[in-house]
């Protein structure tokens, strides 16, 4: 008898796999059979948890999103107790915020919005709630923090938070060539300490 934690894991499975393939080949190309074979599971296990083609890929990039989405939450924390050097905390999450929205992982899932909105215009809605709409407020919460305790002076944190992040994330599109060229470390910290230059030079 399969336990539920057995579905559950063989539902991420699924879920996994599914955006792996949808990346790899675009949703019209997918096969559910193809993603069953990447999941490691028999073809009517996936419609046993998904019903369809459809849903399976909206659940896909769901999910998919909300990794992105914890990784990224994860990426704020040094700001909860930045230490006596503020500059280089905010550097340090700056950076790794670049690196994950360079990773294979987003890059995927933004190939996938884009080449797939008009088909799915209710998943855009999905994706941020569950990417930049959760995240602008996180990094508005830390910087909210720091204004009370005198380390910032961000009188609209959440305005701050959408401009550190857009000062970030701004210039990548063009520097990568919309996700095509991949960007080397040296480039991301050149990236990062601009922005947090600027940044700092306004809210400091």
């Amino acid at each position: 008898m399969t336990t539920s934690h057995g579905r559950i894991d063989k539902r991420q499975a699924i879920l996994r796999g599914a955006f792996a393939v949808f990346a790899r080949q675009g949703y019209a190309q997918a096969c559910v059979q193809e993603i069953a074979d990447e999941a490691g599971v028999a073809k009517p296990t996936v419609y046993n948890h998904l019903s369809d083609k459809a849903t399976l890929f909206q659940h896909a990039v769901q999910e998919a999103a909300q990794v992105a989405l914890r990784q990224r939450l994860a990426a704020l924390e040094p700001l909860a107790e930045p230490g006596d050097d503020l500059r280089a905390t905010i550097e340090g999450v700056g950076h790794e915020l670049l690196r994950l929205h360079c990773d294979e992982h987003s890059c995927a899932l933004r190939r996938l919005l884009y080449s797939e909105i008009t088909r799915f215009p209710d998943i855009l809605d999905v994706v941020l709630e569950s990417g930049p709409h959760r995240l602008t407020q996180a990094l508005a919460d830390r910087l909210a923090r720091l204004t009370l305790s005198g380390r910032l002076r961000a009188t609209d944190p959440e305005r701050a938070a959408e401009q550190l992040l857009a000062l970030l994330i701004g210039p990548l599109e063009a520097r990568s060539r919309m996700g095509t060229r991949l960007i080397g470390d040296d480039e991301l910290w050149e990236v990062t300490r601009a922005a947090v230059d600027t940044f700092l030079r306004t809210y400091a």
